[in-house]
């Protein structure tokens, strides 16, 4: 699949042509392709077999198929690939690859030919999908690991004994328990060699008596140690098989903790009634006939009965009448009435009809006139049951409105598109508009306030087939399981749309909301619910470029978008964390045209699209929720390029220019925000005053005092703040003063006119005269003509960044800007 020839030569792919038809059967029924390269003749000869196994077309070459490899397992291939074509020493060869995605495994055999100089001149080979032998491995390792563990648990070994040789098959358990050191040969006659001198004699007659007549053996012994420790072991042991009649097979289970208590509480009949009289648990004895014959008065206190009242009483009629299907004690009797054994929980009635929950140990014990009975122990987990369900409610909706949340929403969708009627399954993925400014402006108690109030409309607003859920923050998510009992989807989403497009009174307010809504519905048979809400959040993200308030379908085209773009989110995921994006830099320069600082722009060197700019993937940097990870390494990478940028004499002072790396998903009302910028500055080893952090300015506005704090620590060790695009958001010249910032960018909606249009040479002008009175300095953007330059220099604006200074540099050509000098700066009054 991935051999190419060692020489240089033009490479010839060979299909099968009319080749015999039983080969390509055989192939697909061995899930088997072959393969051959013949280097005299230049040929590469590939089965349609291996296409059709590896997903190669026609026209895929042998060079491109190491595309259809794992990145992990190239290396693996090469190394295959250098054995074989190696001198000779081993002629045949092999590998196991995973497929790109990871999802298959295939084994790939060579078997090299020689000439007589010892010079490859041919190699054939195979190719064979083995997933599921790898995973039936897989499974059988773990199936085993969870046996040993459960021995271990247990204290419990197994035993193999050929009576004919007298040799014993012991697992590793069982050598522990008997104190011997694993693996060590062990016959029967050591065995009985452990045995107590007392239970000797009876225990080798009933191993014998086994052995001839078949029956199975359940007994306890004493044993003895090679240290003299004693112990008791409860061993069971039957014939193998019919093939096999000279082979017993069996367990040992060390219970003298059991036996020890037992015999303990046995000592005293009057001792073993007052403990079970006072145990907090219930117990009750039942005679053969499953009659109550004694219980203590935990019990009754459990059941609201006397004793007088119970006596008697068959164990079916203690069980609640929508819980009898399974009769409390003849389902013991059938495994085995001698043995101890957990019932499971089943669901009594008291007196008063009302329904407690038990977990029930059942052991069955003969008394010392021969009657045998049933010792039965009643664990009320009637509240622990509650706790459970509660825990499960909890863990499967919303704490806020009480809603089905993430995990019950995906648990609904498997449902639902598991059955008969999944074509009809509808989601709505539905985004309050602008309730971040709900937050930011009135609080967040408001904000959950209107969650609710949604959340209720929704419920008493939808018909029955629909099912409302809240994902986080602000989304909703409607599942419907017949659409076409709403009239459809589009039907659905109006209607959905409508209830939230409403009045909220929140607080002696009224709050007008309205959402925006994607629906989406199955697109084949293979939708999975995560496919279904990703296609439901694109279809929602696409209606709100359109405006608030607008609603979309999902259609065939947005799927392929969307799945493309989670292809993308998983590549630029890989990207991060791998290093897999670069930087590039713009120097914000001064009027003299010395280097004052950069702003770090980061592009990703995509290994299909080419160098892709942020506006190309940060869209899905946000859906994917890697805003933050993204910010976080921009931050890391630009601090450590910058400690190593050169000072040039009279260009910068200090320890040379700043670098400002603009910042949207790491914000300051992150919890770690001062711990992450603590720790890039200090990997980086570069000088606090040197960092510039630039944040929007609708995510300095309203401003809780965590964030205010975490910003004036960072400030007080040197950091530098500053408001990007300012003028864009809801601010005001005369909030600049309340803005925790040092440094305003001039947006460049306001630079592009400030020297064509009076209202933006107004607006600059009066926000550069604003900004120099309250210590602030001011750096234009989007400069990129020398009449918006010369206008602002003559305004006092510090600072300058624009393309009529220079684009954007990958780093080593923004050294070699620093390395030339001062930026030249355009000429004229």
């Amino acid at each position: 699949m991935t051999l190419a020839s060692q020489r240089p030569r033009v490479e010839t792919v060979v299909s099968d042509g009319p080749r015999s038809l039983r080969l390509s059967d055989a192939e697909d029924i061995a899930q088997l392709g072959v393969w051959s390269i013949d280097l005299a003749a230049g040929h590469v000869y590939i089965s349609d077999g291996m296409r059709r196994l590896c997903g190669m077309s026609s026209e895929t070459t042998v060079s491109e198929a190491i595309d259809l490899v794992h990145p992990d397992d190239r290396a693996a291939l090469d190394l295959f690939r250098t054995r074989i074509f190696a001198p000779p020493d081993d002629s045949r060869s092999e590998v196991e690859v995973r497929s790109v995605t990871g999802d298959r495994t295939f084994q790939v055999r060579a078997r090299t030919e020689y000439d007589a100089a010892g010079v490859v001149v041919r190699v054939h080979g195979t190719i064979q999908d083995v997933t599921s032998s790898r995973e039936l491995e897989r499974r059988a390792l773990h199936d085993r690991r969870l046996f040993v563990d459960a021995q271990r648990v247990a204290r419990l070994g197994t035993w193999e004994w050929d009576t004919q040789t007298g040799e014993c098959v012991w697992s590793t358990m069982l050598y522990e328990l008997f104190g011997i050191e694993p693996g060590s040969p062990i016959t029967f006659t050591d065995y009985l060699s452990l045995v107590h001198p007392e239970d000797r004699g009876w225990l080798e007659a009933r191993w014998r008596r086994l052995a001839s007549d078949g029956q199975p053996v359940e007994i306890e012994h004493r044993a003895v140690l090679p240290d003299g420790t004693r112990r008791v072991f409860r061993c069971r042991g039957v014939l193998r098989d019919a093939q096999h009649p000279h082979v017993l097979i069996g367990t040992a289970q060390d219970v003298t903790e059991q036996r020890s208590t037992e015999t303990r509480m046995l000592r005293s009949s009057q001792r073993f009634t007052d403990l079970v009289a006072i145990a907090p648990v219930g117990i009750a004895l039942f005679d053969d006939d499953e009659r109550l014959v004694d219980a203590n008065e935990a019990l009754c206190r459990l059941l609201e009965m006397d004793l007088d009242r119970l006596r008697g009483t068959e164990a079916a009629d203690l069980a609640h009448p929508t819980d009898r299907a399974h009769p409390l004690l003849t389902t013991a009797e059938r495994l085995g009435r001698n043995g101890d054994l957990r019932v499971g929980q089943r669901m009594l009635a008291t007196a008063s009809g009302k329904a407690v929950y038990c977990e029930l140990s059942v052991t069955g014990s003969v008394a010392d006139d021969g009657q045998r009975y049933w010792l039965v122990v009643f664990s009320d987990v009637t509240d622990r049951r509650r706790t459970a369900e509660r825990l499960r409610y909890q863990a499967t909706h919303d704490e806020l409105t009480g809603l089905p949340g993430r995990v019950a929403v995906n648990e609904l969708l498997g449902q639902l598109l598991g059955g008969p009627e999944a074509d009809s399954v509808a989601v709505l993925f539905c985004d309050v508009d602008n309730f971040k400014r709900v937050n930011d402006s009135l609080g967040h108690d408001v904000g959950d306030e209107l969650i609710i109030a949604l959340a209720r409309r929704l419920e008493r607003g939808l018909p029955p087939c629909c099912t409302p859920a809240r994902m986080s923050g602000d989304e909703y998510v409607v599942i419907c399981s017949d659409a076409t009992e709403v009239d459809g989807v589009e039907a659905l989403a109006n209607r959905v749309a409508r209830l939230l497009r409403t009045a909220v009174p929140v607080r002696g307010q009224l709050l007008r909301v309205s959402a925006t809504i994607g629906a989406a519905v199955p697109s084949g048979p293979d939708t999975s619910a995560a496919d279904l809400l990703r296609f439901a959040d694109a279809a929602m993200f696409h209606a709100k470029r359109q405006g608030t308030g607008r609603v979309a379908l999902a259609s065939a085209e947005l799927i392929h978008t969307a799945n493309s773009q989670m292809l993308l989110e998983g590549q630029l995921r890989d990207a991060i964390a791998n290093d897999g994006l670069v930087l590039h830099y713009q120097p914000v320069v001064g009027p003299d045209g010395s280097i004052l600082s950069a702003e770090a722009l980061v592009r990703w060197p995509h290994p299909e699209r080419g160098l892709l700019g942020p506006g190309e993937f940060l869209p899905v940097a946000e859906q994917g929720d890697l805003l933050r990870e993204l910010d976080r390494w921009v931050l890391r990478t630009a601090l450590c390029e910058a400690s190593t940028w050169s000072m040039l004499a009279g260009n910068v002072i200090g320890g040379g220019p700043g670098v400002a790396v603009n910042l949207a998903g790491l914000v300051p009302g992150d919890p770690e925000f001062v711990e992450i910028v603590s720790a890039a500055v200090a990997e980086a080893g570069i000088e606090w005053d040197r960092v510039v952090l630039e944040l929007v300015e609708t995510s300095l506005i309203d401003l809780p005092s965590r964030s205010r704090a975490a910003m004036a620590e960072l400030a007080d060790r040197g950091v530098r703040f500053a408001v990007d695009d300012f003028g864009t958001g809801y601010s005001s010249l005369s909030r600049l003063k309340e803005l925790p910032a040092q440094i305003i960018k001039i947006d460049r909606a306001f630079v592009s006119g400030v020297a064509t249009e009076a209202a933006d040479f107004a607006v600059v002008r009066a926000l550069v005269d604003m900004a120099r009175a309250m210590g602030r300095a001011c750096v234009a953007e989007g400069v990129e003509l020398e009449s918006q330059f010369h206008v602002l220099r003559s305004f006092g604006v510090e600072a300058y960044q624009g393309w009529l200074l220079s684009q954007p540099l990958p780093a080593p050509e923004f050294h070699e800007l620093m390395r030339r000098g001062p930026v030249a700066i355009p000429s004229g009054s």
